[in-house]
């Protein structure tokens, strides 16, 4: 299974997964479909899957003109999400299956940043491979989506199903968040030397307009604040011991950032 990334939008991630022993493709999140449609044509692959992490439009806009050109493409999205991904045919739960190109994928539901929200991992194949996240906009690259449908309570919950995930597992998300996000990190968690020198690398990655994206999930949990609710150091910005108090406080704190 090849992975992809394409721009879309202003910061958008779209990210084409290519079976080349059958020379078919699925798509996370198209955002728009002209950069899948290009993708697809210099790959000569048929579309045959659309999975989709939660509806808002930013992650669903390309899905039915890509259908247009793919009728046959199913479009996968969570159960709570009826009726708000265009066209959707599987509704999916925590604990489902999906597969792509002979590789198994299990469903999470995630909700916190909508109330209906999944994710898709992959795990690896061959113990030294790694394994795929497509996390939409729950888990960021040094962040954590917005709280618009859910609670922190969810968000926590949710973050807490990915933290369980191996080291070694290739983090997609949906958007180019990182350099902000790990400025507003290293405000929370000053004294984390890992964190200090991934800003540093990814403040050089972003002057040379490079991704930061995939991340590894290892680093996530060493440098992510909204991965490391139970480590003193931000439970004293948020003076509380307790999970929810302090990622709500700190998820507070962001959204003012």
């Amino acid at each position: 299974m090849q992975i992809y990334r394409l721009n879309a939008l202003s910061d958008n991630y779209i990210f084409v997964l290519h079976d080349e022993a059958t020379n078919t493709a699925a798509v996370v999140d198209p955002a728009e479909a002209e950069p899948v449609l290009q993708q697809l044509d210099q790959l000569g692959a048929e579309l045959t899957i659309i999975f989709n992490t939660h509806h808002h439009l930013d992650h669903i806009g390309g899905n039915r003109e890509l259908l247009a050109r793919f009728p046959n493409a199913e479009v996968y999205g969570g159960a709570e999400d009826t009726g708000r991904i265009p066209d959707q045919r599987y509704f999916l739960t925590q604990g489902d299956r999906v597969e792509f190109a002979g590789r198994p994928g299990e469903v999470y539901f995630v909700p916190g940043h909508t109330r209906a929200h999944i994710a898709y991992y992959f795990p690896p194949q061959q113990p030294e491979e790694p394994g795929e996240l497509f996390c939409g906009d729950t888990l960021f690259a040094g962040g954590c989506g917005r709280l618009f449908e859910g609670t922190a309570e969810q968000m926590l919950i949710s973050l807490g199903k990915l933290r369980s995930l191996p080291d070694n597992t290739r983090v997609w998300c949906g958007h180019e968040y990182t350099l902000k996000n790990l400025k507003f990190a290293l405000t929370v968690d000053e004294e984390n030397q890992e964190l200090r020198s991934r800003l540093q690398q990814v403040t050089a990655a972003r002057q040379q307009n490079e991704a930061t994206i995939p991340s590894m999930l290892g680093v996530e949990k060493a440098t992510n604040p909204f991965l490391r609710w139970d480590r003193p150091a931000i439970q004293s910005v948020a003076n509380s011991q307790d999970p929810v108090q302090t990622f709500a406080h700190i998820r507070g704190l962001k959204d003012r950032f």
